[in-house]
């Protein structure tokens, strides 16, 4: 079972940055595929952006390309979600979880596709 926690997040003017960060533990780190994904209050849970195993395949929800990068460290057991350009529509809880099921290049921006979610971050942007 893989437990995460969850950090980085804040209150940041519009066109700030932020780096999030998801340490795991328990679990085989290394082998998981770590999504992100984002909440804001009254709307439901969209995909931000994933990084397989290895961390050579990284994909992004149209609205962050550019803007956001994901990565990982499999020594620390940590992935991250480097955030920079901020603009207030990205005001959301943040999380991170665990590609569980499914056909990976298909499924990957699909919430019920995924397990082991973290507890979530806030990121606020003001503008």
């Amino acid at each position: 079972q893989v437990q995460w926690v969850e950090s980085g997040g804040g209150l940041v003017q519009a066109g700030g940055s932020l780096r999030l960060s998801c340490a795991a533990s328990g679990g085989t780190f290394s082998t998981y595929r770590i999504g992100w994904f984002r909440q804001a209050r009254g709307k439901e849970r969209e995909f931000v952006a994933v990084i397989d195993d290895s961390g050579r395949l990284t994909l992004y929800a149209d609205s962050v390309k550019g803007r956001f990068t994901i990565s990982r460290d499999n020594d620390k057991n940590t992935a991250f979600l480097q955030t920079n350009s901020l603009k207030p529509e990205d005001t959301a809880v943040y999380f991170c979880a665990v590609f569980w099921s499914g056909v990976f290049t298909r499924d990957y921006a699909r919430a019920e596709k995924y397990n082991y979610w973290g507890q979530g971050t806030q990121v606020t942007v003001s503008s």
